[in-house]
């Protein structure tokens, strides 16, 4: 185990964690450095998908984020928080692996699913043993999700699902993908589509500039069946989607907090090694401007990331609030990225100084979990009162 807090840390903000959330943060740490750098630049490179990596963090407990029984974990939202930053420090590809897993997957079947349900996916899911995908972006249907076209008429005991899927992380190699579609009535429900079931199609999307050790599936559905026991009884409306894609929100602002971290530390060190007229680049005022700046920004996502997940906790935090921390820490990672790249100079490109890596896999979380206009306007809606939506 690591024997210092690992990360940036300028405000001490380690004094606000609990000695569990801690312990978490290190373990997670400890197996990034262990078992997912060692691989990840090359993993990134040939675009393969590190899963069986995902087993292996099961067995240290950190699959299944703040979901109470059925072998998962139960960390408070910052606990979830710090796994989510300690892996997209480590690689953007395996945090979102995960991210999917244990942000969005599982908490749809233990929010929304039947008790049975629950027993049968959640406790091998959080043992690695099991993947989910969760099937809501659609290729015409993208920030404008509670418009789906993807459709699930009743047909005695089953449902027949038609209707496309895009951008579904894990989708390919699942054992079960959580379909978002519109029944007879109009109302949005979410169905477990088990793999091999006749008439589910998910490929791949090659030629990726980011997230490439990670896959994302186009999905299509034709004439789908799917058992009605496999519905989400609880999952009765696009309410029940935001509330998923709240807490997802937030684990972004984590992982963006993550990836900044990475970029700025590598930036630090480079600049404090590398000499050019006579003396270390940080000696000069220019990059301690820059490095000054990256260290404002990511103090300012920590403090954010904290208060946000403790609001989570206490079942304070609104949509509008998760929208705020995700925006605003995407933006921010995304200029620490650029910035540490210009630092590192031509070496910047180099997947061996891994802020290439960051920098590509910081555009695809700028855009995910609502693009950075779509949640801007959803803030500008709590706050003014008005929609600009349409």
């Amino acid at each position: 185990m690591l024997t210092q807090p690992p990360g940036v840390d300028f405000y001490a903000l380690d004094e606000l964690l609990t000695s569990g959330e801690r312990v978490v943060r290190d373990k997670t740490r400890t197996f990034v450095v262990e078992n997912v750098l060692p691989t990840i630049n090359e993993s990134w490179e040939q675009a393969r998908m590190p899963i069986e990596l995902v087993s292996e963090l099961g067995k240290l407990g950190l699959i299944g984020g703040t979901i109470q029984g059925y072998g998962c974990p139960g960390l408070s939202a910052v606990g979830a928080g710090l796994v989510s930053m300690e892996l997209a420090r480590g690689d953007g590809s395996f945090n979102t692996i995960l991210a999917v897993q244990s942000g969005l997957v599982m908490p749809s079947i233990y929010l929304g699913g039947s008790e049975e349900q629950r027993q049968r996916w959640l406790p091998a899911m959080a043992r690695g043993e099991k993947i989910g995908a969760f099937g809501l972006t659609e290729p015409l249907v993208g920030s404008d999700a509670s418009h789906l076209m993807t459709t699930a008429h009743s047909a005695g005991d089953s449902y027949i699902l038609n209707g496309a899927k895009r951008w579904i992380g894990n989708a390919s190699v699942a054992d079960v993908t959580v379909i978002w579609a519109r029944d007879e009535a109009g109302q949005i429900g979410a169905f477990l589509v088990e793999r091999d079931t006749p008439g589910f199609r998910a490929e791949p999307i090659v030629g990726k500039g980011a997230m490439r050790a990670v896959w994302q599936a186009e999905i299509t559905l034709e004439n789908c069946r799917v058992p009605a026991e496999n519905r989400l009884p609880n999952a009765r409306g696009f309410r029940d989607t935001t509330t998923v894609l709240t807490r997802g929100r937030l684990g972004i602002a984590w992982s963006a907090l993550g990836h900044a971290i990475a970029c700025y530390e590598k930036a630090l060190e480079y600049t404090q090694q590398r000499a050019q007229f006579g003396k270390p680049l940080a000696s000069f005022q220019l990059v301690q401007d820059k490095l000054v700046r990256m260290l404002a920004d990511i103090t300012a996502m920590q403090l954010l990331c904290w208060r946000a997940s403790r609001l989570c906790d206490e079942g304070k935090l609104t949509p509008a609030m998760a929208s705020l921390a995700k925006l605003n820490n995407a933006r921010k990672a995304r200029q620490i990225a650029a910035d540490a790249r210009d630092l590192l100079g031509g070496n910047g490109i180099l997947l061996e100084n891994h802020i290439i890596r960051h920098m590509t896999d910081v555009e695809a979380i700028f855009t995910y979990e609502g693009t950075d206009h779509t949640n801007t306007l959803l803030v500008g809606r709590e706050i003014t009162g008005f929609s600009a939506f349409g």
